[in-house]
């Protein structure tokens, strides 16, 4: 109905002319007084031929309002090979125009893509650069034991965690990253990222309790170690006394709950956004607002499913839903970004 409406508005000119056409001929017959059959006759003649051309006209219009509505996904050179013939000089100008922007727009996204894969070489080497003097002050460090030195120690782990949250956050928007799915055991990578952390329970004195699991997935190892190790800080950081526990639900399900000062009830459904810091992050001048976001978009290439269930003054609980086939969920993922 849209569409036949819209053809009518196009060609109201040309209807309303034929229609004064058609009176001016009247008009004269009248004046000369000569019969009017003579214009109704014809006139008739015409509109009928007229009408059987208007709607060859509606169809193959629509036959091509239909194609070019299915061109809209399409982009570049198959763009520009799936476009219909042109049948006017007007529609053989728009069709440059969009040829012109199409290749400007594949030589932007060049240009743009030779810029990022630079930056991402040289984060990449800078964070292995930057590894090496941390590993150097660590090794300076396990040779003290006080508090001052478990403190550096602890600030140590926190510069590698930024440093590597800057990576994750570039790889994140490559076209391709390095994902390895295969079968892992979740019980070793969670005692790994507990090791990993085991200075600051020890520092903030806080009670850590870890029921094991022997459940085994597919997934990607080093991905889901960040998402952990990221779950296991946040808890640390936002819980000043109390618990960490660490436990597993069916189907496949790793929990962190914590008894710290939780999240308000506004900020939970925003909390995975890009660079949203909630009432704590505004109350913590550090926060970044990316940690979340980016355990979100990974669990999303693993497909995993994290949500969270939290309590102001009581606690958090994080969980993160393993059950789903990843490579399903990573192929889902890159197709929506070539689209």
């Amino acid at each position: 109905m849209t569409f036949a409406i819209q053809y009518l508005r196009e060609h109201l000119p040309a209807i309303c002319l034929e229609l004064l056409f058609a009176c001016i001929f009247g008009i004269t017959f009248y004046l000369y007084h000569l019969p009017l059959g003579a214009v109704l006759y014809p006139a008739g003649i015409c509109f009928l031929f007229g009408s059987v051309f208007a709607l060859i006209s509606i169809y193959h219009i629509y036959k091509k309002h239909k194609k070019l509505t299915g061109l809209k996904a399409l982009q570049g050179n198959v763009l520009q090979e799936a476009l219909p013939e042109s049948t006017t000089i007007e529609s053989e100008d728009y069709q440059q125009i969009i040829r012109a922007l199409c290749e400007e727009r594949q030589m932007l996204e060049e240009q743009f893509s030779g810029s990022y894969a630079e930056m991402l070489d040289y984060f990449t080497i800078w964070v292995h650069q930057i590894k090496t003097p941390i590993a150097s002050m660590r090794l300076n460090l396990e040779a003290e034991d006080s508090k001052l030195s478990q403190r550096l120690k602890s600030d140590l782990l926190h510069i590698e965690q930024y440093v590597e949250m800057v990576l994750t956050y570039l790889k994140m928007g490559a076209e391709s990253t390095d994902y390895v799915f295969r079968t892992i055991h979740l019980d070793k990578i969670v005692r790994e990222n507990i090791r990993k952390l085991r200075g600051d329970f020890i520092m903030k004195k806080l009670q850590l309790t870890y029921i094991p699991s022997k459940e085994t997935i597919v997934s990607d190892e080093k991905w889901l170690s960040f998402v952990i190790e990221q779950l296991l800080s946040n808890a640390l950081k936002y819980t000043k006394k109390g618990s960490v526990t660490i436990f597993f639900e069916e189907p496949k399900t790793l929990c962190i709950s914590d008894t710290g000062i939780g999240i308000a009830p506004e900020d939970i459904p925003r909390i995975f956004e890009k660079g949203y810091t909630g009432s704590n992050g505004r109350r913590d001048k550090r926060a970044s607002g990316l940690g979340l976001y980016l355990c979100k978009e990974i669990c999303n290439r693993l497909g995993a499913k994290i949500s969270i269930i939290s309590q102001v003054e009581t606690g958090t609980t994080v969980k993160v839903n393993l059950s789903r086939d990843p490579l399903n969920s990573y192929k889902t993922v890159r197709n929506q970004r070539e689209m």
